[in-house]
């Protein structure tokens, strides 16, 4: 009976997190952009949506994959199921705050697979380099397609962010990072040597080797040819909604791979200004689109049904891999307990 209610429990709180979720997601919006939602899904061909949702699964179910392909090399070979799984619910905790997520599959999935998690999150590292290298080439191929358009508005871009409001340029800025990066790193070194017989440093020691160990993973990869396709199948997924997406409203149906690209080059960096792009992927959308002369209304429009069609999915998918793979691991773990008793 006390189990049972333990686990009753459980579920309550895991359903109350995914709908405190949704709450939070929308109780942030403003009134305007509550009405430019509102609209946005009025006026949506919704034959379309299906669509975009199985490109923007497939784009996960991708990345999935491409996790067990990196963590192979360490010796373990988790389930597809749990991987995406926890994937799943890597973004749902990114929509609520940035990062968190990358963290917290890490440990579930260490603790359903019974990996460390701290080697883990060094492949998570490594699959966050390749999607940056990915993310620079869209953001060339971007400026090279359509020079005229965007090299201006680049431009004025990257002169706001490198000189801001304190005056200080970002060149100085990361200057001054890297040299507090250094100073950490010798001050680690000293602390490391002065007090090698300590519980703490011990237990920072073997964090860092298992990070070092999950990053290593990249150099001992078996399969190279299909981590590399899954990364560019991924960017091609987010590119594909995109472009299948202005098919949803007529006033940007005219639009072609060209806007797709601008679209996601500037809506990437906005996901990662604020949990899960919430207000600045319309705003960033409605950019890119005003220079294709579509009105701000539409543009922004577009922008809330990108927004909501992709939260929608990992708000759903995420609350409902919470419960599976809770009930479904926890039920394997008393069938395997039961098997050896």
């Amino acid at each position: 009976m006390k189990n049972r209610i333990i686990t009753l429990l459980k579920y309550g709180i895991f359903l109350g997190l995914g709908i405190f979720l949704v709450w939070w997601q929308f109780s942030k919006m403003t009134p305007a952009q509550y009405v430019q939602f509102k609209f946005a899904l009025s006026n949506a061909n919704y034959k379309i949506i299906p669509l975009i949702i199985g490109m923007s699964l497939a784009s996960h179910l991708s990345r999935s994959m491409r996790w067990k392909i990196l963590i192979a090399p360490l010796g373990y070979n988790p389930s597809l199921f749990n991987t995406f799984g926890t994937t799943m619910i890597g973004y749902l905790a990114n929509s609520f705050f940035p990062r968190l997520g990358e963290v917290l599959k890490c440990t579930l999935l260490g603790k359903y697979e019974k990996i460390p998690a701290q080697k883990l999150l060094g492949t998570i590292l490594v699959e966050r380099i390749f999607d940056l290298i990915c993310y620079a080439l869209f953001i060339l191929i971007t400026v090279l397609v359509q020079y005229q358009l965007v090299g201006d508005f680049a431009k004025n871009q990257l002169n706001q962010i490198a000189l801001q409001k304190n005056g200080l340029p970002i060149w100085t800025k990361a200057m001054i990072y890297l040299a507090l990066l250094i100073g950490i790193i010798l001050l680690l070194r000293f602390l490391f040597k002065k007090y090698s017989n300590s519980k703490l440093i011990n237990k920072t020691k073997t964090f860092t080797n298992g990070l070092k160990e999950g990053i290593a993973t990249v150099k001992k990869l078996k399969n190279r040819s299909w981590f590399l396709f899954h990364t560019v199948f991924i960017w091609c997924m987010y590119l594909g909604q995109i472009y299948i997406g202005f098919s949803a409203m007529k006033e940007v149906s005219h639009l072609g791979w060209d806007a797709a690209c601008g679209i996601l080059t500037l809506a990437t960096l906005a996901m990662i200004v604020t949990p899960n792009g919430l207000g600045t992927f319309p705003e960033a959308v409605l950019l890119v689109l005003g220079l294709y002369n579509i009105a701000d209304t539409y543009g922004q429009a577009f922008g809330w049904l990108m927004w909501g069609t992709t939260t929608f999915i990992i708000l759903l998918f995420g609350t409902i891999f919470l419960f599976l793979l809770m009930y479904l691991n926890k039920k394997k773990e008393i069938e395997s307990n039961s098997t050896y008793s």
